[in-house]
């Protein structure tokens, strides 16, 4: 009779757990979104923009944003609130980074981008969440297509095809789409199979992180596809 009472009440505490965590999860990833969304407003306002930074200035902040993730998952683990404070001073960096497309592209064609990039990723994200589909074969495959990606776009900073970077940038959005998804769905499994061995906390920044990460090149791709069809600031 007691363990016939005990399984039930183990499932509705795991299930109640898991809801926490994606709920802080996706709330912390949703701060970083509105930090980054106000950062790049901010400096548009006042008229900032890195790219007054002359020399090696103008470096600092790139090279913040490429390093700074391995930074923030390396110390999610062991210091979650240092973790969380990264999070969100990386948020403002790519805020700042953002806020140089809007010299490029219009407000309507950013606009539209978030917009769309915000709606695949949210499909995605309630796909990999709730799907019983294991998605891990799927994620391996998009992040081996993201790192030939990666090697193809830079050597079309050498070809300058515009075709090409307009063709890359539906792929892109087709990989990241796919990665949103196992990323949920992983992050989702790492908590049931280790939260209660670990930081929750941690694993929340961590999984945060990842799918801001996913979000803002969502984005990104957009605003190159939007902007290929005449979004672009004359």
């Amino acid at each position: 009779m007691n363990n016939y009472e005990q399984q039930p009440r183990q499932t509705i505490n795991t299930e109640v757990g898991l809801n926490g965590f994606m709920t802080k999860m996706f709330g912390w990833m949703g701060l970083a979104v509105l930090v980054s969304a106000a950062t790049a407003f901010a400096m548009n306002m006042y008229s900032v923009s890195i790219t007054n930074m002359r020399g090696g200035s103008l470096f600092i902040p790139l090279i913040v944003w490429i390093i700074l993730p391995f930074v923030i998952s390396g110390q999610s683990m062991k210091r979650p609130t240092v973790a969380f404070v990264g999070l969100m001073v990386y948020a403002m960096v790519t805020g700042a980074v953002i806020s140089m497309y809007s010299m490029i592209y219009s407000g309507e064609t950013m606009a539209a981008a978030f917009v769309s990039s915000a709606a695949v990723f949210l499909s995605m994200a309630a796909m990999g969440a709730m799907t019983k589909r294991d998605l891990t074969k799927v994620g391996t495959q998009a992040s081996a297509a993201l790192i030939g990606l990666i090697v193809a776009m830079i050597v079309n900073l050498f070809l300058r095809s515009q075709l090409i970077a307009f063709i890359f940038s539906f792929v892109a959005v087709i990989v990241f789409a796919a990665l949103t998804a196992w990323d949920t769905q992983r992050m989702k499994r790492m908590y049931l199979q280790y939260g209660d061995q670990v930081s929750v906390n941690g694993l929340a920044v961590n999984g945060a992180l990842q799918l801001y990460l996913d979000f803002v090149n969502l984005f990104l791709q957009f605003l190159q596809i939007f902007g290929m069809f005449g979004g672009s600031r004359d």
